[in-house]
């Protein structure tokens, strides 16, 4: 349940009337950070460690501003990092050295202390609406009672910022400091890892992360096409992409994240990575191949880190002649009328190195340097000296995210059964090849295995898969020498009717020993009259597929453990296309070679008749 206002008492310590007969740490300096927003409050969080870390002259404390529309999530927020909060209208009571906030929306009590305000996103990019009338305001400029007082200090990225705001509110002239962007910082210098992000949210080697991102509010690319994620995963093959989505605070805060999780429910339920809204968001960005998204941070971050991308909505709320617009006139649209995997090929393959370079330019300075110059500003105001004892920060690389994603239960598959043809072949081995070898723990059919490309038999048989997780997927039409098959994990999948309609049936777990299996695939099979197939992975790291009144066969990949669910794929076409299974390989492909020429892999496999159904 989130906190209320009303539980927030006034402290007694650090700050209070007898706060000096409580502390531990008898601190020189008060720092007050104001926390408004939600968005704001995660920023502050991020960067504030690292200023002050192993100072104890400092004493801080969280003042809880109320007044915001997007507040909800922030207090929560501030227990869980274990930060002392008082109410806002304590303040007042309090002779803060210094107060620091993200947001610039804040009514501080009056008084000497000066103001630092953090931007919360990049510079000055949009209009946001006025809560103090019904008028539009530029986001991230403080009130011009503040200016006016001289309390004011606004930390910026790029000296074009400066120039932006002398030219819309001369009065912010003196009152601001060029800091640099501590975030892209840390993105910057978390590039290497992005292997570990990688493997980390289920993206392997072979497939593409496309990262959709949006701001907040009805111009945003989730006002306008809240489904736009379900149709990316419904047209974007799975074995070959997964999707991720980085929504703004704002719109956790504003809709709360159970409205947010059933907007996207069909999405959930077919592997979205749905990004929370604290820290996650970063190692993603660095993790994706692609960026779908909008006139956002985070997009002009995805830029700035030479990410190919395009933009599904641009509103009329960013700002002109900004870096985001800018990025406007360079990057590519995404549309809604055309195939979303034709438009992400074209992104990646037309995306050129530095094509946002210029952008980027425009909106960061001096990158690597933003922690240690905000330390200096800081103790500045603070009228102290910054620790000896330690050296000035560095950005850090990020921690590894945790997986959002739910596990997918059931897919539509896509099959094509072709002639072996050069592509297929390979030399028969010889005397002095190396045997098969199986590797455990054996796959499940969500955790595709890796597959092998070592010498192994001629294919006779080879079989292009594609799957779709049924959840999202189109009805799907059987074309010419195409065939569609839904295949369902029973144990996992929590629609009845989705298991009742299955042609082909997966097990979840590897079964110790092939008579295991076969007892599993029977067993299935009866609880289930109108499936064809059910298919287990083995410990050994062989697969056993079993048909309806027909043969059990054992499938072996040439190196490697076989999936089952590629295995079932495999026998499945074959049966549609009119060819018994017989003994000897099958090539699977995964993807359709015909459309990706980007080296999607294959796996040969072997198969071996061990038993009859029905014997």
């Amino acid at each position: 349940m989130a906190a209320r206002i009303a539980d927030i008492p006034f402290l007694r310590v650090p700050v209070g009337d007898d706060a000096h007969r409580w502390s531990t740490f008898p601190g020189e300096r008060t720092l007050v950070v104001a926390a408004r927003t939600l968005t704001s409050t995660i920023r502050v969080l991020e960067v504030l460690p690292a200023l002050l870390r192993g100072d104890s002259r400092v004493t801080v404390v969280f003042a809880h501003d109320p007044t915001s529309a997007f507040g909800d999530g922030s207090l929560d927020l501030l227990h869980d990092s274990g930060c002392r909060v008082m109410p806002w209208g304590q303040l007042p009571h309090i002779a803060p050295d210094l107060i620091l906030s993200a947001s610039e929306n804040i009514e501080v009590p009056e008084g000497n202390c000066p103001v630092l305000v953090l931007p919360h996103g990049i510079g000055f990019q949009k209009y946001v609406p006025d809560s103090r009338s019904p008028r539009s305001r530029l986001s991230g400029v403080v009130p011009d009672a503040l200016l006016e007082a001289g309390r004011a200090w606004i930390a910026l990225s790029h000296p074009e910022q400066e120039r932006q705001l002398l030219a819309s509110h001369p009065k912010t002239a003196g009152h601001t400091l060029l800091v640099g962007d501590p975030c892209l910082d840390e993105l910057l210098v978390s590039a290497d890892r992005r292997d570990d992000y990688r493997r980390v949210l289920g993206v392997a080697d072979h497939r593409r992360l496309v990262l959709v991102s949006s701001t907040w509010g009805p111009t945003s690319l989730i006002g306008r096409d809240p489904q736009l994620p379900a149709r990316l995963l419904a047209e974007l093959p799975w074995d070959e992409y997964r999707v991720g989505l980085v929504l703004h605070p704002n719109v956790w805060s504003a809709h709360g994240a159970w409205h947010v999780r059933t907007l996207q429910a069909d999405a959930l339920d077919a592997g979205l990575l749905l990004m929370p809204p604290v820290h996650d968001w970063r190692p993603a960005l660095v993790a994706a191949d692609v960026v779908i998204g909008d006139h956002g941070s985070v997009t002009l971050y995805g830029a700035a880190l030479d990410k190919p991308l395009a933009l599904a909505a641009y509103g009329n709320d960013a700002v002109p002649g900004t870096a985001g617009a800018d990025l406007a006139r360079t990057a590519p649209r995404f549309g809604s009328g055309r195939s979303a995997l034709r438009q992400i090929e074209d992104v990646i393959r037309t995306h050129e190195p530095d094509r946002y370079a210029s952008v980027a330019a425009r909106a960061f300075t001096e990158p690597g340097t933003a922690l240690a110059r905000l330390r200096t500003a800081l103790y500045d105001l603070l009228r102290l000296q910054p620790p000896t004892t330690a050296p000035p920060p560095a950005p850090l690389t990020l921690t590894v995210p945790e997986n959002p994603a739910t596990t997918v239960t059931a897919w539509m598959v896509v099959t094509r059964v072709t002639a072996p043809g050069p592509a297929d072949t390979a030399p028969t081995p010889t005397a002095t090849d190396p045997e098969p070898t199986h590797i455990n723990p054996a796959p499940t059919p969500t955790n595709p295995a890796p597959v092998s490309r070592a010498t192994a038999p001629v294919s006779r048989t080879t079989v292009d898969v594609r799957r779709f997780p049924c959840t999202v997927a189109a009805e799907l039409s059987e074309e010419a020498g195409t065939f569609v098959h839904l295949a369902v994990c029973p144990d996992r999948e929590r629609d009845r009717r989705l298991t009742e309609s299955a042609s082909v049936l997966l097990g979840s777990t590897s079964a110790p020993s092939s008579a295991d299996g076969l007892r599993w695939v029977r067993d299935t099979l009866a609880r289930w009259p109108g499936s064809l197939l059910a298919a287990t992975a083995l410990a050994s790291g062989e697969s056993l597929v079993g048909r309806r009144h027909g043969a059990a066969t054992l499938v072996s990949a040439y190196s490697g453990p076989t999936d089952p669910a590629f295995a079932a794929a495999a026998l499945y076409a074959c049966l549609r296309d009119g060819r018994t299974p017989g003994e000897g390989p099958v090539t699977v492909r995964i993807g359709d070679p015909r459309d990706e020429p980007r080296g999607l892999p294959s796996v040969r496999l072997t198969l071996r008749a061990v038993g009859h159904l029905d014997g």
